[in-house]
């Protein structure tokens, strides 16, 4: 089955305008953010977002796999674009282009939702620990990630990698301002590497939000002094600290297990 041939447009001019805005939007990190729109680049993160009732805008493919491409990839999709293989590679920001992607309309979330379980970003930069620890925030239930200024944009393509998938069960709120924090109804929780609970002898209560802080500095000062409890974890190896996407994964798994218990 193939799509209607009015509904696909072949472009293979590199001076396309609409291709040179995929370009932007696909290699510029802060693109998202602006343009209220995300590329989505290979079928595993396709996939992902049609399993979670998100439909392309427009559904993007490499000529070599536009005629394998099943029809779940681009029937939803608002427009079908159809690129000679090297303008597709030009667009990628893989060292293998996965030879299809969409580009996404972003939902317009505005304002976070104050009681549900939460997972802080307190400028955290590295975009492989952003997507990270979404996927952890994903896997033990905690549906609203709250990014604070400075942190990496939460749907660069870096982080929707790391992230596998992870973006499209997520509400995702960046670029607050830690006044911000104030609305929340449930208990802060801040981690650090050398002061408070131990997180094995007290999980924090559910539902709570978790704050994890920049990857050098950790959680600024003035945020700490709006949670409740700080909580540590026991590294009887002796090293300095975690990675923040390690630690983000134990304590979401510990607030996972006691909710379960």
């Amino acid at each position: 089955m193939t799509a209607p041939q009015a509904a696909v447009q072949h472009i293979t001019s590199r001076d396309n305008p609409w291709l040179k805005d995929l370009r932007k939007l696909a290699q510029d990190n802060a693109a998202a953010r602006r343009s209220g729109r995300a590329w989505v680049e290979g079928d595993h993160l396709c996939r992902a977002a049609l399993a979670r009732g998100w439909q392309p805008a427009e559904a993007v493919f490499a000529e070599s796999a536009w005629p394998q491409a099943p029809a779940e990839w681009w029937q939803g999709a608002g427009r079908v674009v159809v690129l000679p293989d090297a303008l597709f590679a030009a667009i990628s920001a893989l060292d293998s282009p996965a030879r299809m992607g969409f580009v996404l309309a972003l939902p317009q979330v505005a304002m976070l939702e104050p009681g549900a379980a939460s997972v802080v970003l307190d400028r955290v930069q590295d975009a492989g620990n952003v997507g990270s620890i979404l996927r952890s925030a994903a896997a033990f239930g905690f549906p609203q990630v709250l990014a604070l200024k400075g942190c990496a944009a939460l749907w660069s393509a870096k982080v929707l990698r790391a992230g596998m998938g992870a973006h499209f069960g997520l509400r995702l709120v960046e670029g607050l301002d830690e006044s911000a924090l104030d609305a929340l109804q449930v208990p802060l929780v801040v981690t650090s590497s050398h002061r408070g609970q131990w997180l094995h002898a007290a999980p924090p209560a559910w539902p709570c939000a978790w704050v994890l802080g920049h990857e050098g500095q950790g959680v600024r000062a003035s945020i700490e002094t709006r949670a409740v409890t700080a909580v540590r974890i026991a590294q009887p190896g002796g090293e300095e600290s975690l990675n923040v996407a390690a630690a983000a994964a134990i304590c979401l798994h510990a607030s996972a297990a006691a909710r379960l218990a």
